[in-house]
């Protein structure tokens, strides 16, 4: 255990959190690590909204560069960031037991704006999507930045409210007092949860990091993702995806939903399988969406998304 494991991640105060998480679950199995911060694209252009910049993984190219070229061994993510597919010789190493899941609204002290023409602000087409399907007549503003900084332009704007992944904010202690949890909107694939990379090769840092995975955690996490990539979504549709294990009947709960980014087309599915149907769920449940409707609006986005 004399190598020191070079850990990569973004330089925002949530990602060195994240990465310094790690760490710490590292050094106590024995592990020695050293910390590389590292500024992705993802946080330098903003700008732009996300879906413009025409690529998947502008939160974690940045690391796999520095990996691939032997600047650091791992890379820790929040894995809704996360590709569907990794780049070659990069592999899922391990997913940390799961954060809090859904989303949140942070407004600043009123909500009347609910029931009447109300402003919101979020970065993500998932959210606005499904926000615009429950409130029709409200408008959605682009809201981009790492936590810290969305936090404050919500401070800075006359917008009533924006919407944050709750894991984020609990982490780091930015959880404000004044907001409603979003239970009823699905969270992206795999959010709240912490997808640990590594080299396929590079077999020490592999046994190291696979004794911080969580297995119920990267099931769900496995089922929302395949569902995501069943649909061929990228992270930038507008497409919810929830599983969770039901441990008194032994089952796996799942809720999946793919909206037009005005909000007024939904398709959602939900379902309650044995716990050995796990490995085909997601693709399985994508494949009904598509099938009875969704496809058309996949061609639809796509082409929207291309412009």
């Amino acid at each position: 255990m004399n190598k020191i494991i070079r850990i990569g991640t973004r330089d925002s105060e949530l990602a060195l959190w994240q990465a310094n998480t790690v760490s710490k679950q590292l050094n106590n199995l024995g592990y020695k690590t050293e910390i590389i911060a590292v500024k992705a694209d993802g946080d330098i252009i903003l700008d732009k909204p996300l879906y413009e910049l025409g690529i998947t993984g502008i939160f974690t190219k940045t690391l796999d560069v520095a990996m691939i070229a032997g600047k650091v061994d791992i890379a820790v993510h929040s894995m809704k960031d996360v590709p569907t597919a990794l780049p070659q010789s990069i592999v899922q190493a391990a997913v940390l037991k799961r954060g809090n899941v859904h989303d949140i609204l942070v407004h600043k002290g009123s909500t009347d704006f609910l029931e009447t023409n109300g402003t919101i602000a979020s970065g993500s087409l998932r959210r606005k999507a499904q926000w615009l399907n429950k409130y029709p007549k409200h408008t959605v503003e682009d809201l981009r930045g790492n936590v810290n900084t969305r936090l404050q332009k919500l401070k800075d704007n006359s917008w009533n409210a924006a919407i944050f992944a709750a894991a984020g904010l609990e982490r780091i202690n930015l959880k404000p007092t004044e907001f409603i949890n979003l239970d009823w909107m699905v969270p992206a694939p795999a959010q709240g949860a912490m997808m640990v990379v590594a080299m396929e090769n590079d077999n020490y840092v592999l046994d190291a990091v696979a004794q911080l995975n969580d297995i119920e955690t990267e099931i769900c996490t496995h089922i929302e993702r395949q569902f995501l990539r069943t649909l061929e979504g990228g992270c930038t549709a507008p497409i919810g995806a929830l599983a969770s294990y039901n441990e008194e009947e032994d089952t796996i709960i799942f809720k999946g939903n793919l909206l037009s980014i005005d909000g007024k087309q939904k398709f959602e599915i939900e379902k309650n399988v044995p716990i050995n149907e796990w490995k085909k769920l997601g693709f399985f449940a994508a494949k009904e969406i598509l099938e009875n409707g969704g496809s058309v609006l996949m061609i639809e986005l796509r082409s929207q998304l291309k412009k």
